[in-house]
């Protein structure tokens, strides 16, 4: 078969391109090329932008046609109407990657299965897109334009990226961690999440390609080991061979109020309970949960330290200056209401 892979140097893309090199005829990546990523030798490579769509189409009609195009990068519904219109019945299969945000949060029920209430908040404009994106093309596998299968990983994480934390992917939080400071635990800490490593998303993601039982339907991808925030960080942290966590527990919208910028996904996600059920993907796909959590990110802190990718917590001072605010308030909420709380 002839793969094209849109992305292709990402971190799950990475893993993508890597399986399909073992099985598939031809695998071509479309990349802007500003990217380094060790694929094998036998990968073709287009490089361009797909937001330049004159040039995008052309390099995709000169390059194609394909049997199955899987798309890593489609964020927004002008990147689905512009991908449907211009792979109408050029491929077989068109394989997007979407995410689970595409649920409903709060669900209302656990754990969540394909079939759940999909109506995102407009606020949360990464999920509000990829929904947009599914109707879109949905809409095309209706029409013949090509067989669609719908892809939806929760959190991935592994070897080229750092581990989520309640302020989104910087190193400095693993520093912190290491070096024994304090670390910020978004609400009280026990909304349950679920990580995947790269790996075990990209092999269902393979187990996609030319499998005729995935036209027209949808998968969870997603981790398996449904932990707490709470152990979650204590299990990075065991990962580090670090001293004992020291948490704060500070209010989800309190931090979403003072920093907007870093606390926008718990606001949006985080603060909500994420466990999914695999058992489509499991059967139609191959799916299995292989790499637990915390050797997950002992080969990624192995990458990251191999890449120097860790930065230095001390450079990033507005962490400790939210902390300090904190343990002020509620030492003046304290004071000012131990009175009235002895009455």
């Amino acid at each position: 078969m002839k793969v094209l892979v849109i992305g292709g140097t990402g971190l799950i893309s990475t893993a993508v391109t890597r399986f399909l090199a073992e099985h598939e005829d031809e695998v071509i990546i479309y990349t802007r090329g500003k990217r380094e990523a060790e694929l094998p030798h036998n990968i073709k490579r287009i490089v361009g932008d797909r937001n330049n769509t004159k040039m995008f189409e052309k390099q995709m009609v000169e390059s194609g046609p394909f049997d199955c195009v899987i798309d890593m990068i489609c964020f927004s519904p002008y990147d689905a109407e512009n991908a449907a219109r211009i792979f109408r019945g050029r491929i077989e299969q068109y394989i997007f990657i979407s995410t689970v945000d595409v649920y409903t949060k709060p669900a209302k029920f656990y754990p969540v299965t394909e079939d759940a209430e999909k109506e995102p908040s407009p606020s949360f404009t990464y999920g509000f897109n990829k929904a947009a994106c599914e109707k879109l093309f949905l809409e095309a596998h209706r029409r013949n334009y090509f067989s669609l299968t719908t892809i939806r990983p929760a959190y991935t994480y592994g070897e080229g990226l750092g581990i989520l934390h309640t302020f989104g992917w910087g190193t400095y939080f693993l520093d912190r961690v290491r070096r024994g400071k304090p670390v910020i635990v978004h609400g009280d800490g026990n909304s349950f999440w679920a990580a995947c490593h790269r790996d075990d998303v990209a092999r269902a993601i393979a187990g996609a390609v030319g499998n005729e039982k995935t036209f027209g339907k949808a998968y969870n991808v997603t981790g398996e080991e449904w932990m707490t925030w709470n152990i979650y960080h204590e299990k990075v942290a065991e990962a580090l061979d670090a001293p004992p966590l020291r948490i704060f527990h500070i209010p989800t919208d309190l931090l979403y109020k003072i920093a907007p910028k870093h606390a926008e996904w718990c606001m949006k996600n985080f603060q909500f309970n994420n466990i999914f059920n695999n058992e489509a993907a499991k059967i139609d796909l191959g799916f299995r949960y292989t790499v637990p959590f915390i050797e997950g990110v002992r080969r990624t802190i192995s990458w990251l330290e191999k890449h120097d990718g860790f930065e230095n917590s001390d450079d990033f001072p507005f962490y400790d200056k939210i902390i300090k605010a904190w343990q002020e308030l509620c030492e003046g909420m304290k004071n000012s209401l131990l009175d009235e709380v002895m009455k």
